[in-house]
């Protein structure tokens, strides 16, 4: 379905009924990344409505002229979640850009989030400025990755720490469908200005966070998350080896047994307010 802004409509599903849960993907892909990976998780939970955008430019919602920025995209999620979920709190979880809206929301509107969950997250906006192991590959399935067409491989090992058939069909499945769409135009105007215009250095946080980070993550990298971990005093923060940016895709049980116990630190905290 669609949510009408007026300047901008946004393209969104929303699966069960409870507690609000926005799901931001990153840069490029789709709410599909968010969806494939939070669905199976949330299949034994109930209690939680998940909530997946399509971020402007990415999926099925058209990157408007106007939106120019870091700064415009996230006026398009406050509001989006202003008219989606009006009132009460919610739990906000982001994806590498996702994460660094998400960052932006908890700066402007923290008092209505619940919990904050970071996803190999993007934390510094300008790639000089990142902290980042050098690309490698943990295993490589030769023969398969051979029997893909040269795009596909080219798409999938760039990024891939863990390259065999199980990882690729996750990622056929989840992330190939979004970058095939994504407006690649508007996404390199963004990318002229990804940094917000104002900075998040005084951004606290106090409720439970979790940070999910890939020690092979060659993209936003981990280590520049302990730069903002005291603003997080309830977070946990993982460095999982065997993860690159897919580490919700490379390392899967881990990343739903972490989740799971962040939904829980959530509901303990809720409870005694």
């Amino acid at each position: 379905m669609f949510c009408d802004l007026g300047d901008v409509s946004v393209y969104y599903e929303t699966h069960g009924e409870g507690i609000p849960v926005l799901l931001i993907h990153g840069f490029t892909p789709d709410h599909r990344l968010m969806k494939g990976c939070f669905e199976p998780l949330f299949a034994k939970r109930t209690g939680y409505q998940r909530i997946y955008l399509d971020l402007p430019g990415m999926g099925r919602t058209k990157g408007e002229e106007w939106i120019q920025s870091s700064d415009e995209m996230l006026d398009v999620v406050e509001r989006f979640i202003e008219r989606v979920v009006p009132e009460g709190s919610y739990l906000l979880a982001g994806e590498s850009y996702g994460g660094y809206l998400a960052r932006g929301l908890a700066a402007r509107k923290k008092e209505r989030i619940a919990g904050l969950l970071f996803l190999c997250p993007l934390i510094q906006p300008l790639d000089s400025n990142r902290m980042v192991p050098p690309a490698s590959v943990i295993a490589r399935d030769e023969a398969f990755v051979a029997t893909l067409p040269k795009e596909q491989q080219d798409q999938f090992t760039s990024i891939a720490v863990v390259q065999d058939r199980t990882n690729w069909e996750q990622f056929a499945r989840d992330i190939l469908p979004g970058l095939q769409v994504a407006d690649r135009e508007f996404l390199r105007r963004i990318s002229k200005r990804y940094a917000f215009s104002f900075d998040l250095d005084h951004e606290h946080f106090d409720k439970p966070a979790l940070f999910l980070t890939g020690r092979q993550d060659h993209v936003t990298g981990y280590a520049d998350v302990w730069a903002i971990l005291d603003r997080y005093p309830r977070a946990s923060f993982a460095v999982l080896d065997r993860a690159g940016h897919n580490l919700q895709i490379e390392q899967s049980h881990l990343f739903r047994e972490l989740v799971e116990e962040w939904l829980e630190r959530v509901a303990e905290y809720e409870n005694l307010q």
